[in-house]
């Protein structure tokens, strides 16, 4: 995945984010107001080395190289039971000197002389005064020991005294609900990518080129009121959706300079994702350019064209192909331009076998003398086979991939099924592409749309036959 998937992800599953970064929020400042406030008082002991008054430079030197060796020495005696033992009978702790070691922390900063004593307890009163009893026992302890040893060379300073801490060193809840929402959205974001991972849908133009091998030719956004209006190019020729059906007219028409594409197999992985309404749209784009067009409704097991079409479908196809009727009989022209419908007619009990006859290639080919373009509706590839059958005698296949709908690994199989049988797929079509969201589809149509505000009547409408 690159940039743009990561993007596309976070503004898919923008409310797992969210979720997660008021959850982590959340659940820090929740720990926070129940965790026991910890307050940490410091105090500071100065190292110092004792000289009579005839001592020289030189034994004073040696003094204080003697007191930074035993910095160490006396900040492992500031938590030993000699120190604290006197801290718990003089303050009345109620506590061991070994649990009051675990509060208790000295340490000496790198080449200094320095002690420094930390007391943490959920008191901040009680913090300062067992830093400063611990401060003052390590005093009398060093000064007892160095007495004895050397004569009281070397004794312990007081620098800083211990004072009342205001604020807790921890919780701290402003940094930990900071931290939390950090952490929210790390983990939220982790949740979309393992989502989107998981998700074998089609969602994306990226995706549809990988998932049939083929360059998508257009994105027909989703229209909520396609069943009031399934034939946009004629309905509503101003429609986002209408100039898409237009690109995918010009785009054909490039893809034909490599070869013959005089008849266009349409179809799709399964049922439902938008096939027929492309076949018909699209016939009806190519009629508005002037060219003679026949649209074929080969899906004869459920025909849908004469329906979409509002002609009458009981003779068609598989009349022609027993024989029962011609073709010119049969043949229904539709609206103003050149478009000619052709029916599905009765459904047969032998679908494969009729489609893949001698007659069918015998019709298709005269279909394509009498035309200019031939468009052809046909079943899904993966439940049945007419739609392979077909392509073998097709000049070109076109698939139409719905968008969150078609299985990723239903197109690829739908692919794999039609190159066995040496099909041509000349391209792809990304259908019910979301208007809104991270999937959605801008289309440059809307362009014709501000024109024609600008025109008198403001009903203005595109010449026939141009091209986005």
């Amino acid at each position: 995945m690159d940039l743009r998937d990561y993007i596309r992800i976070a503004r898919r599953a923008w409310w797992i984010v969210a979720l997660a970064t008021v959850a982590g929020a959340g659940a820090a400042l929740a720990i926070s107001s129940v965790v026991t406030p910890r307050y940490v008082s410091t105090a500071q002991l100065y190292v110092v080395v004792r000289a009579g008054g005839d001592a020289t430079t030189g034994d004073v030197v040696q003094g204080s190289t003697a007191a930074q060796q035993k910095v160490l020495s006396y900040v492992d005696i500031a938590t030993s039971s000699r120190v604290l033992g006197p801290v718990v009978d003089d303050l009345g702790l109620d506590v061991t000197p070994r649990e009051l070691a675990r509060s208790v922390t000295a340490r000496s900063p790198e080449d200094t002389a320095l002690i420094v004593i930390e007391a943490a307890d959920p008191s901040p009163e009680r913090s300062a005064r067992v830093a400063e009893a611990v401060a003052d026992t390590l005093t009398d302890v060093v000064d007892a020991i160095e007495n004895v040893e050397s004569s009281g060379v070397v004794r312990l300073e007081p620098v800083q005294a211990a004072d009342v801490p205001e604020s807790p060193e921890s919780p701290r809840p402003v940094v930990n609900t900071a931290l939390g929402a950090l952490l929210g959205v790390v983990a939220g974001f982790g949740v979309a990518v393992l989502r989107a991972l998981l998700d074998t849908r089609v969602r994306s133009g990226h995706a549809a080129e990988s998932a049939t091998g083929s360059p998508v030719m257009a994105a027909i956004s989703f229209d909520p009121d396609i069943d009031r209006r399934p034939l946009i190019v004629n309905d509503d020729p101003l429609d986002p959706r209408a100039e898409a059906f237009r690109t995918l007219r010009t785009n054909l028409r490039f893809a034909s300079i490599g070869g013959r594409l005089t008849s266009l197999l349409v179809t799709s992985s399964n049922q439902a994702e938008g096939k027929t309404t492309v076949a018909c749209n699209l016939a009806i784009a190519l009629a508005d350019s002037g060219a003679r067009v026949v649209l074929v409704d080969a899906d004869v097991r459920r025909p849908q064209v004469a329906d979409r079409m509002g002609l009458e479908g009981a003779a068609g196809l598989t009349d022609v192909l027993i024989g029962r009727a011609e073709v010119d009989d049969v043949l229904q022209p539709w609206g103003r331009d050149g478009l000619t419908v052709l029916p599905a007619g009765a459904v047969p009990p032998n679908p494969s076998e009729l489609l893949g006859s001698a007659g069918m290639s015998a019709l298709l080919m005269h279909l394509a003398d009498e035309f200019d373009h031939v468009v052809i509706d046909a079943a899904p590839v993966l439940p049945v086979t007419d739609a392979a059958v077909l392509s073998t005698i097709a000049d070109g296949v076109l698939m139409v991939v719905a968008t969150s709908r078609t299985q990723t690994a239903d197109a690829r199989s739908a692919r794999a099924a039609l190159d066995r049988v040496g099909a041509r797929v000349v391209g792809a079509v990304l259908s019910m592409v979301p208007t809104k969201g991270a999937d959605s589809y801008t289309s440059a149509s809307s362009y014709y749309r501000e024109m024609s505000l600008d025109l008198p009547g403001g009903d203005a409408v595109p010449a026939r036959g141009a091209d986005a």
